[in-house]
């Protein structure tokens, strides 16, 4: 598969119109018709559906064009980052979960625009489990995730601060009158919860005993979307504090007790290499975090 052929066939599954995609491409019509053909021949499977005036992608091509967008992201990464002149340029992703402490990483890119302005920062924001896969793929240079996450195969430097894990809820729950929540106000309550593995295991350490039962009624990989869960009056949602505002909303955060908390890591492959640019921005990470204090 070429670069400029799977560039073609992502154009054409965004435009979901052969000539609409030709247009941007600035290319025939005949020609991407004839390089999507080859692409079908040279894989064996049939990746559009075509209609009278637009294309539609088969399952084969929704798989091709999620794989695409990270063998492109890599292309376009490596090739600004090898085409450097003196002053250090190129481009650098992250991988952000929702975390509070994104202060700390925001003052690191802030800084590194005023050293070497020629270089772009990218920040993807997803959950820790997708940030692990894309690194590990060479999509992303670097995560910040929240703990406890996966070492082993990772250098990782811990952002200054913490924040609490509470209960998000709305504001005429009858648990947001509390001080605090504990695990038997929990018992067998309907709750939203996060998705993600080590977010999971950290609840279910806190939980405690056998004899608390939750009701999982909604899971979520990013908070605000889980927020609007709660306002519709699907449950309370579990989660850390400092990434929904709740002043002037109709929602209530409640911290837990015992009190559990949450830091947060910048992570990097340690297999991978890093860029000039990435290197850079670690370098200066590193000073911020200094300057910072880590608690």
């Amino acid at each position: 598969m070429e670069l400029r052929v799977l560039r073609y066939f992502v154009a054409v599954a965004q435009e979901g119109n052969i000539s609409h995609a030709a247009e941007s491409m600035r290319v025939s019509q005949p020609t991407i018709s004839r390089q999507l053909k080859e692409l079908e021949d040279e894989l064996g499977v049939k990746l559009f559906e075509r209609g009278s005036r637009t294309v539609t992608l088969t399952q084969a091509g929704e798989y091709l064009l999620t794989q695409a967008h990270q063998m492109l992201a890599i292309s376009d990464k490596t090739t600004a980052n090898i085409q450097q002149t003196k002053q250090i340029s190129g481009s650098i992703i992250v991988g952000c979960a929702e975390v509070p402490m994104i202060d700390t990483l925001a003052k690191a890119i802030q800084r590194l625009s005023e050293i070497a302005p020629e270089v772009t920062v990218n920040v993807y924001s997803t959950d820790a489990d997708d940030v692990h896969e894309r690194m590990n793929s060479g999509v992303f240079d670097f995560g910040v995730v929240m703990e406890p996450t996966i070492k082993n195969d990772y250098h990782f430097l811990r952002l200054p601060g913490t924040t609490p894990w509470g209960l998000l809820m709305k504001s005429d729950c009858a648990l947001a009158q509390r001080q605090v929540i504990t695990p038997k106000d929990l018992d067998q309550q309907r709750i939203i919860v996060s998705q993600q593995k080590s977010s999971a295991n950290l609840v279910n350490s806190w939980l405690g005993s056998s004899d608390i039962g939750i009701n999982i009624v909604a899971t979520y990989n990013l908070l605000y979307n889980a927020s609007k869960l709660t306002v519709a009056g699907v449950g309370p949602c579990l989660c850390i504090d400092g990434i929904v505002n709740t002043e002037g909303s109709e929602l209530t955060f409640v911290p837990l007790s015992p009190k559990l908390e949450a830091r947060a890591s910048l992570v990097w492959s340690k297999s991978n290499q890093l860029s000039p640019a990435a290197n850079a921005f670690l370098d200066i990470f590193r000073n911020v975090s200094s300057d910072i204090g880590v608690d």
